[in-house]
């Protein structure tokens, strides 16, 4: 298991370095067996050095690409898989390991107008951001499947981490959909106060 600061979604790239021992080891074991570690987002604590409280929702990630520098630190590029609820955690020695199940998506009552709501929301931002950095770049097209939609929109949101774990632990892609549209609605309303818009 690899805690972190920030929340990685199914379909979504993270880029890895890896320098603390502990994990250097869980890397080089990994890379043996299946190439996949849990990604969950750190509670309470640091990143570096344990001690941390954990959600129990994460995500499984595959290395896809690594690289070991000569001095035995890592840079990975991982991909976000499927979901994972921790059942117990294990002692941390070597490295954060823990029993997990897979935390599958419920089927829920179609909504395409939940998609298409993201889209629109997501579109509303990136044109008041652009107002204070003409660089920013459209959002790229999510998918059609609403499911992998849901979790590349969760992705490229700008939201906090912890509005991050809520909608990574959502039930289903249209509670997902959904609770991301509340969540850009309130950064649309946050940005245009502070762009001076009525």
């Amino acid at each position: 298991m690899f805690p972190l600061g920030s929340v990685l979604f199914p379909y979504a790239s993270l880029p890895l370095h890896v320098f603390e021992s502990r994990y250097r080891i869980m890397v080089r074991k990994v890379m043996r067996a299946h190439r996949e570690f849990g990604v969950v987002l750190i509670e309470r604590g640091q990143e570096v050095g344990g001690g941390d409280v954990r959600f129990d929702i994460g995500t499984v990630a595959r290395i896809v690409q690594a690289q070991e520098f000569p001095d035995g630190r890592y840079a990975l590029t991982t991909v976000g898989t499927r979901r994972i609820r921790v059942v117990r955690w294990l002692d941390d020695d070597p490295f954060p390991r823990a029993e997990i199940v897979d935390y599958d998506d419920e089927t829920e009552p179609d909504d395409r107008g939940a998609l298409d709501r993201v889209v629109e929301s997501l579109r509303v931002i990136t044109e008041l951001v652009r107002r204070i950095d003409p660089r920013v770049v459209e959002p790229p097209e999510l998918a059609s499947d609403p499911l992998r939609a849901s979790y590349e929109a969760a992705a490229i949101a700008p939201i906090g981490p912890l509005d991050a774990q809520r909608v990574l632990e959502a039930a289903g892609a249209v509670t997902r959909l959904r609770l991301l549209d509340a969540l850009l609605g309130e950064r649309s309303v946050a940005l245009r106060a502070h762009l001076g818009d009525e």
